[in-house]
């Protein structure tokens, strides 16, 4: 491979990488032996899974950790100014996308490094896609407060915007915290407001439904996935427009 910058996207669950990644992308990580991850066990997993004969022992690997900490960043992408292909992989879906990968990748723009992104599942886009809540403008808003009061003024002031200006907002919870959330939004929301769950994307627990505010309220209790599993245990994200 040509030397650069490779984000890597991994799934977002217990899913056959078969079903969500290209082949194209295993030729691509065989050909890396430096590597920018999240938490070095849970890429050592992915990269095995990718393919059992992967060469662990023969790799570095440059953990990112839950700080960004911009010397050690460049420090990292060394190998790639020394002609050498770079990995990143994240936790879950795309790299730098809501993810501390991004700090590596602007480094590397800055620095004229190329950058080349692979195809992978991205949780958000597919949650807009199967949403029927329109694609044409969006924002990606992150974890919104934790405090009741201030989140739901988070919520009316997102709302407020998706009616002004059609735009759809996105939003993500802890997912112990998913449940809360859900009351938050029936609770504090217009009956109008049409609210898209979306959970468990490409796993066996994948549950995506939109309705309005109102028809939530009747359904009364926070939705299950398929398999029967409480939100409250599936990563989830949260999409509201009018």
């Amino acid at each position: 491979m040509e030397p650069a910058l490779y984000l890597i996207p991994v799934t977002l669950g217990e899913t056959s990488i078969e079903r969500v990644l290209p082949s194209y992308n295993h030729e691509v990580v065989m050909s890396i032996r430096h590597f920018i991850v999240e938490e070095v066990r849970s890429a050592r997993r992915f990269l095995r899974k990718m393919d059992r004969e992967f060469p662990i022992d023969d790799s570095t690997f440059y953990e990112m950790g839950k700080h960004a900490d911009e010397r050690q960043f460049s420090a990292y992408l060394q190998p790639l100014r020394d002609g050498k292909p770079l990995g990143v992989i994240s936790e879950a879906g795309c790299p730098a996308v809501a993810d501390p990968g991004a700090d590596i990748v602007a480094i590397a723009q800055r620095e004229g490094l190329p950058v080349v992104p692979l195809v992978g599942p991205n949780s958000m886009i597919m949650a807009v896609m199967s949403s029927g809540l329109g694609g044409q403008s969006f924002a990606f808003n992150g974890y919104l407060p934790v405090d009741a009061a201030d989140r739901a003024k988070r919520l009316k002031a997102l709302e407020t915007r998706a009616w002004t200006e059609g735009q759809t907002q996105l939003f993500i919870e802890t997912p112990y915290r998913n449940e809360k959330m859900f009351q938050s939004l029936v609770s504090t929301l217009r009956p109008q407001t049409r609210l898209c769950i979306a959970a468990g994307i490409t796993t066996a627990d994948e549950y995506i439904r939109t309705l309005r505010i109102s028809q939530w309220q009747k359904e009364g209790l926070p939705p299950k996935c398929p398999a029967g599993t409480d939100l409250s245990k599936v990563p989830a994200i949260f999409l509201i427009n009018k």
